[in-house]
């Protein structure tokens, strides 16, 4: 059963889903907000969002009906979102390891996928903010919207409609684990470029690698070939 729900306002989509899983058959079920107040983001960030000019979009999906792991299903999320804002701005888009999407060197998606049993079933709540129609930004925020980056400006409820068609197509469709692998290391934000990262209290060159199926990025120090995982690195940019 799919369905896609719409919210006047809401403090967050990830937390207003589980309202409208009601059914046994609940799959695949939408909830989307242009004015969400209290958006969460990765490792309890805060994702924000002004009024009328942005989304905010979950989908609920049951987590029995894919068979990989976690971590690469959070891959393939990004993927999806990314492959979604390529085809429609005609602009090359890409992945800030774990799952920021970044196009013209701005983030403009943040995801937030949870994992909660709710009625008895196991879902993954995945959660997105698109920043789409807002024009101004902190001066030093690495954030920015589509209008922004391409000068282009697109319906709100059209884009959300499109996107929600497009997500639940891929999600019924999961390729190999090796692809989806493939796939994300291909679009790596800063991949094989020479970098600033903060590890620990300390700055540093290095040079992204690739990521892994464990969920940690492997960046090449100028001593070493090390692995972390999210909040371990900062990459400086």
């Amino acid at each position: 059963m799919h369905q896609l729900f719409y919210l006047k306002e809401c403090s967050s989509t990830n937390d207003e889903v589980s309202k409208f899983l009601l059914y046994e058959n609940s799959d695949f079920i939408g909830v989307h907000t242009f004015n969400q107040t209290q958006g969460r983001g990765q490792y309890g960030n805060t994702w924000t969002s002004t009024a009328g000019q942005n989304l905010a979009y979950t989908l609920a999906v049951k987590a029995k009906n894919f068979l990989i792991s976690d971590f690469l299903f959070n891959y393939y999320t990004a993927i999806v979102i990314r492959d979604y804002l390529a085809n429609l701005t005609e602009n090359t888009v890409f992945i800030k390891w774990p799952n920021d999407i970044i196009l013209n060197r701005k983030k403009i998606v943040g995801i937030l996928i949870e994992k909660r049993k709710i009625h008895q079933e196991q879902y993954f709540i995945i959660g997105a903010g698109f920043n789409i129609l807002q024009e101004k930004f902190d001066e030093i925020s690495n954030a920015g919207s589509l209008l922004t980056q391409t000068g282009k400006r697109f319906d709100l409820e059209e884009f959300t409609e499109n996107l929600n068609a497009f997500f639940i197509e891929k999600l019924k469709n999961i390729p190999s684990e090796q692809e989806i692998m493939d796939r994300f290391n291909s679009h790596l934000f800063r991949k094989n470029e020479i970098s600033v990262f903060e590890i620990g209290k300390e700055r540093q060159n290095g040079i992204i690698r690739y990521a892994d199926e464990k969920g940690e990025i492997w960046i090449e120090l100028e001593n070493e070939m090390r692995s972390f995982y999210h909040k371990e690195v900062k990459l400086l940019y």
